[in-house]
C-alpha cells in the first residue's frame, strides 16, 4: 500500500477499495485476535440486544391499525436491534462473515482458518444464547403482557411459510447485505445509522432470513409449542446460517477480496 492509503487506513478515512479491504481486514484481525471470552460475552450480548427488532415489530404491530399501510411502518422495528449491535461493536456472527474472512483470504493458512472457526464457533452459540434468553422471557410474558406475545407469534409464524429450501434462499440476500454494512460503515463517516437502517430495513421488506433475529422468532415458536426443537433448528435457524453464509461469504467476501486481490499481491 501507498504511504497516502497507510494514513487513510490509520483514520479510518474513504479511500479506494483496496483502502476499505483493508480497514475491514484490520478490523477482522482484531476480531480474530480476541479472547474467548471477550467474543462470548460480546455474542450474547449481541443476541440478547438483536431482539430488540423482534419486540418492537410487536409492539407497533399491537398499537397500530389493520390497514394495508401497516406492515411498513411494523417491518422499520427491525431495524432497531441492528443498529443498536452494529453501532455498539457487539459481536454479530453475520458480520463476522466479511470482516474475519478477510484476513484469512488475504493471508490463507491452516492457523487463519483454525483462528475463523473459533471466532465463528464462538459467536455464533453465543448469539444463539442470547436470542433464546430473551426468546423464554417473551413466551413466559416475563417482559411483555400477553397481547404483545399475541403480536411477537403473528410476526414469528411468517417463518414457518418457507421450507428449508427456500429459507436457504432467502437468507442469501440477508447474508449479502449485512456482509456489505461492514464493507461501506468505513466510507459512511456520520451517516452509520442511515446506512444500517436503511439496509436492514431492505431485509426485512424482502422477507430475508437473518439468522440471529430470525433464531428469537424460531425459539418464540418452539418454545410455544408451534414447532418443535428439530423443526426450530433444521427447518428455521441452520437453513438460514447456510444462507447467510453463502450470501455473506460466498458471495460478498469473495467479491470484495477479488476485485482487489491482484493490486494486493502486486503492491499497487
Amino acid at each position: 500500500m501507498s504511504e497516502t492509503e497507510k494514513t487513510s487506513v490509520k483514520a479510518l478515512g474513504s479511500g479506494s477499495a483496496k483502502v476499505v479491504h483493508e480497514v475491514v481486514r484490520l478490523r477482522g484481525e482484531e476480531e480474530l485476535d480476541r479472547p474467548l471470552r471477550s467474543l462470548l460475552l460480546s455474542g450474547f450480548a449481541a443476541g440478547v440486544a438483536i431482539s430488540a427488532s423482534v419486540l418492537t415489530e410487536a409492539f407497533l404491530h399491537q398499537r397500530l391499525p389493520d390497514a394495508p399501510w401497516r406492515e411498513l411502518i411494523v417491518l422499520l422495528g427491525y431495524t432497531v436491534g441492528f443498529v443498536i449491535v452494529i453501532l455498539g461493536k457487539l459481536q454479530l456472527f453475520t458480520e463476522s462473515t466479511v470482516t474475519a474472512v478477510l484476513p484469512v483470504a488475504t493471508r490463507p493458512s491452516v492457523r487463519n482458518l483454525a483462528r475463523l472457526l473459533r471466532l465463528w464457533t464462538a459467536v455464533f452459540t453465543a448469539n444463539m444464547a442470547g436470542t433464546l434468553l430473551v426468546a423464554a422471557l417473551i413466551a413466559h410474558r416475563v417482559i411483555i403482557g400477553p397481547e404483545t406475545l399475541g403480536a411477537a407469534l403473528d410476526i414469528s409464524r411468517t417463518l414457518l411459510t418457507h421450507g428449508p429450501g427456500e429459507t436457504v434462499l432467502f437468507a442469501m440476500p440477508a447474508g449479502f447485505l449485512i456482509a456489505s454494512v461492514a464493507w461501506i460503515l468505513p466510507n459512511a463517516k456520520g451517516s452509520e445509522f442511515w446506512v444500517i437502517a436503511l439496509i436492514t430495513y431492505v431485509i426485512a421488506l424482502g422477507g430475508f432470513s437473518h439468522v440471529v433475529a430470525g433464531s428469537v422468532e424460531a425459539w418464540l415458536l418452539f418454545l410455544v409449542g408451534e414447532t418443535d426443537l428439530t423443526g426450530a433448528l433444521i427447518q428455521l435457524i441452520l437453513p438460514a446460517l447456510l444462507g447467510n453464509l453463502i450470501g455473506g461469504t460466498g458471495l460478498f467476501a469473495v467479491v470484495a477480496h477479488g476485485q482487489v486481490r491482484a493490486e494486493i499481491e502486486t503492491g499497487a
